[in-house]
């Protein structure tokens, strides 16, 4: 069975860091499409991050020189590094899987991240 768990959320305050890890398991996904999303209250779910299976990444504008987005084949383990985090940045963090993005098979069930100002 496939599985993809986040970890690493929690309160921080704004400026401060946060680092996020989506460990999979039940197959490997080195040759698949990594995302990160996030949906905050009352708002859609928004593409944040996404390691392509070439390695090639892309970041959403409004993280972009901020959060970098890695992963680790050997322990199957997606990562989100985040930094000079912002009020904005409260939601609920979601990390996906798929064949190409963004088609996404897979998703994570989520680890909620709360930047207070």
């Amino acid at each position: 069975q496939v599985q993809l768990v986040e970890s690493g959320g929690g309160l921080v305050q704004a400026g401060g860091s946060l680092r996020l890890s989506c460990a999979a398991s039940g197959r490997t996904f080195n040759d698949y499409a990594m995302g990160w999303f996030r949906q905050a209250p009352g708002k859609e779910r928004e593409f944040v991050a996404v390691r392509r299976g070439n390695g090639a990444t892309s970041y959403a504008d409004s993280v972009k020189g901020r959060f970098t987005i890695s992963r680790d084949n050997a322990k199957n383990t997606l990562y989100l590094q985040m930094n000079s985090l912002k009020s904005e940045d409260t939601a609920v963090y979601y990390c996906a899987a798929g064949p190409v993005h963004p088609r996404y098979t897979y998703w994570g069930p989520g680890t909620q991240v709360t930047v207070s100002s």
